[in-house]
């Protein structure tokens, strides 16, 4: 059979299920004449494609403007409910994908949390997912912190007071502006005591590595400098801490961007490296048991999201205007508050 191309087939059809259907027939339909001349050695469409792909995005516009004369913009849709997203999202992915081949890879775009992954995994099989929510995540100021499969320690200490744990935290918040520890609470870096039951998290913010040697940056001299050295000789030095990370937000600075966009890929790659995992324990046959215990245990409404870009607009708005002046107020009004309660 003739080798694909690298292509990913966008799933067409939009929000009609005959639609979505009627474009995966006829990617299966062996085709004659001139159309078969023109996609030599491929009999059908499907032979050339490598995948499928989806894009949430287009998707939720359409249900979204057929809902109300006034569709929202394309931010507000996107970041609604994943819940009720999946409820008309599912529906229209699996038209598309029930008769095409399985073992395809299949990519998603635009998912807007963890949860909303596990469950496209659980109820479609989707294979591949863009990192663009851990990326946005990041542009607000976020340190993501959660894992799958959840330790037991943490649904313990979660669901002990009734009350979901943030999947991350906004460091915009002054009430880490002293706070001296990582950006994550279930992660350590690599630096810090291995007795410690937590996973590694080798993000350059949370385990940056000393160099081995005079890095260059000029032209006159070693061009190619600054390579990291294998994994078992590299000296790793302490993890950037939440209020420096905080200084930076506050001070506009753009290694704050650069550290936060790091840590939040490393989580999400963790995360994947979990899934990978529970799928193949025992035949997957744990994985609705895990999926659950994630979903009791981490918070998918996103407030912490929401309270970042609060905090995001404020500093962005104020850049250069009295700043230290600005964030002793803010210190001051945030400690009355931790008093008060």
């Amino acid at each position: 059979e003739p080798v694909p191309f690298a292509i990913f087939a966008h799933l067409a059809g939009n929000t009609s299920i005959p639609a979505r259907k009627a474009f995966s027939d006829s990617l299966l339909e062996t085709l004659y004449g001139p159309e078969a001349e023109a996609v030599k050695p491929y009999s059908h469409l499907d032979q050339a494609v490598a995948g499928y792909t989806v894009d949430l995005v287009p998707l939720l516009l359409s249900l979204a403007t057929a809902e109300q004369k006034n569709a929202a913009s394309s931010e507000e849709v996107v970041e609604s409910s994943p819940p009720q997203q999946a409820q008309v999202v599912v529906p229209l992915i699996k038209a598309s994908l029930e008769q095409l081949p399985i073992d395809k890879p299949r990519l998603v775009n635009s998912t807007q949390t963890p949860h909303e992954i596990l469950r496209l995994i659980s109820s479609i099989g989707v294979d591949l997912f863009d990192a663009h929510w851990a990326q946005r995540a990041a542009d607000f100021g976020i340190a993501l912190d959660f894992q799958f499969p959840v330790p037991k320690g943490v649904v313990t200490s979660s669901t002990a007071v009734g009350k979901k744990k943030e999947m991350g935290h906004n460091i915009y918040d002054f009430n880490y502006a002293h706070d001296f520890s990582p950006l994550a609470d279930s992660f350590r870096g690599a630096s810090q005591t291995s007795a410690s039951a937590k996973p590694v998290c080798l993000c350059a913010a949370c385990s940056p590595v000393q160099p081995a040697s005079r890095l260059y940056h000029g032209v006159d001299n070693e061009s190619h400098s600054g390579d990291l050295p294998p994994p078992e000789k590299r000296t790793y030095l302490p993890p950037f801490t939440r209020a420096y990370v905080h200084h930076l937000l506050h001070t506009h600075e753009m290694s704050a961007h650069t550290l936060l966009a790091m840590h939040n890929l490393a989580i999400l790659e963790t995360f994947l490296a979990g899934v990978r995992e529970v799928l193949t324990r025992d035949g997957g046959v744990t994985w609705e048991e895990e999926v659950a215990q994630f979903m009791d245990t981490y918070d998918e409404g996103l407030q912490v999201l929401e309270e970042a870009k609060v905090r995001w607009k404020e500093v962005d708005l104020a850049r250069g205007k009295g700043r230290l002046a600005r964030e002793k107020a803010k210190e001051e009004e945030a400690g009355v508050l931790q008093e008060e309660h």
